[in-house]
């Protein structure tokens, strides 16, 4: 499950910066990029050895999507065709080269009419010319859930269809806290340690840190990423890391890996497991994480993730499932009637619920489901509270640098000037 969220977004960051060297070296790059074009691919989904399938010619509207979301995308998707009289083709491409895949195909004439992916996608997939505008209904705002409106729409225009979010939230053993909704950071440390917890937070730091899971604490503490400009827009040149906020923060991670609650040995391998086997009184995670701790068995609570006492609230990472059209889409009017319908019609999401069941933004979905679990509701009312993760290409540059000096100051490192060089690092990197 961990291994899921780091495609999304570490894999998704460093994608982000992989696909400038595509789309400027043609097909030379031998991981996928020549591999669009070569090779056969069945409307179920089969790719070739560079992971990147080939349109079948006999498929009307061809979609491309991950692993995970191409079977729970399939049914429906083939159905829309047959409503519609035209054939459609789902097909997998592995969630770490879709990105790159999707934007070197578009580029040669020989990709799908529509991608599926993370709305982070958004500025990079813009900046390489890769994806076209798409006109949501006039009532949008009536049944689709604002973040994810908020997501899918970049310097003005709205570039994709949202079908589901996700993001961070705090699971509770019940058996080891007697506070499982605690309200501040400093009340979760003493009522697990009260708990005699053998650990009192599972959150994935590892020796390469996890900026994603970082978030809701780095942001209490008062760090920020990017600042914004007078329309609003996300400003590259107004980079947080290295400045006040984020040594306030990094002076706050010192403490607690000081205090032990934060643990290098701790990591996206084992952070679910940890908790699952009643080793962690708190876990941070996402609705991911749902079936392995359910099927642990043990008693749990999910609730939005506090902030430290007296501080910022804690602000986690919001990340949105979108369909895109490619700008290349050789059926881009079947291409834009998919999208027009999937906003409208609540059956795709439903659909892609029930296969994968993370919050939809699909408001009378949601309500639906509100009905049946509570857990899922808890996450999709947290991603309202969420800040939507940054879709400007800028942040690829972002992942690495803080994500090693978050976890250097875990392992004991000087706080200020390790996050200072990471400000650097990330700020030489966007130029």
């Amino acid at each position: 499950m961990q291994i899921r969220r780091k495609s999304f977004l570490a894999l998704g960051g460093l994608a982000a910066s992989v696909t400038m060297l595509a789309a400027c070296g043609g097909d030379d790059s031998g991981s996928g990029s020549g591999s669009a074009s070569g090779g056969s691919s069945d409307a179920g989904g089969a790719s070739d050895a560079g992971g990147a399938p080939a349109a079948p010619s006999d498929a009307q509207l061809v979609i491309w999507a991950d692993e995970e979301k191409a079977p729970a995308l399939e049914p429906s998707a083939k159905a829309w065709g047959e409503q519609n009289g035209i054939t459609v083709a789902v097909q997998v491409v592995p969630g770490d080269e879709l990105q790159a895949n999707f934007i070197t195909a578009n580029q040669a004439g020989n990709g799908p009419d529509i991608t599926m992916g993370a709305h982070d996608w958004i500025g990079n997939l813009v900046q390489n010319s890769a994806i076209s505008p798409v006109q949501l209904p006039a009532d949008v705002a009536d049944t689709i859930a604002p973040i994810g409106i908020e997501a899918v729409t970049y310097d003005g225009q709205t570039y994709g269809v949202p079908y589901a979010v996700e993001t961070l939230a705090l699971y509770a053993n019940n058996a080891l806290t007697d506070v499982p909704e605690p309200s501040s950071l400093e009340e979760l440390i003493s009522a697990a340690e009260a708990g005699g917890a053998e650990n009192v937070l599972s959150l994935p730091i590892g020796e390469s840190g996890d900026p994603y899971h970082m978030q809701p604490i780095y942001t209490s503490a008062g760090g920020y990423l990017f600042g914004k400009d007078a329309e609003g827009n996300l400003d590259p040149s107004d980079l947080g890391v290295g400045k006040e906020g984020s040594l306030a923060a990094a002076d706050k991670i010192s403490e607690l890996g000081k205090q032990g609650v934060l643990k290098n040995s701790i990591t996206g391998d084992n952070s679910i497991s940890l908790f699952a086997e009643g080793k962690s009184a708190y876990l941070i995670s996402g609705p991911w994480a749902l079936a392995d701790v359910r099927n642990s068995g043990i008693d749990f609570t999910v609730s939005p993730i506090p902030g430290f006492e007296g501080m910022e609230p804690a602000a986690p990472f919001a990340g949105v499932n979108s369909f895109y059209v490619a700008s290349n889409a050789k059926n881009a009017g079947f291409a834009q009637q998919f999208m027009t319908d999937a906003a409208n019609d609540p059956e795709v999401a439903r659909a892609m619920y029930e296969a994968n069941p993370l919050p939809p933004v699909n408001l009378a979905l949601r309500e639906e489901i509100a009905a049946t679990d509570e857990h899922v509701t808890i996450f999709a009312e947290a991603a309202e509270a969420a800040d939507p993760m940054p879709a400007i290409p800028a942040m690829a540059a972002i992942w690495g640098p803080l994500g090693i000096a978050q976890a250097n100051i875990v392992g004991g490192a000087d706080p200020h000037p390790t996050m200072q060089a990471a400000g650097e690092e990330i700020a030489t990197a966007i130029g």
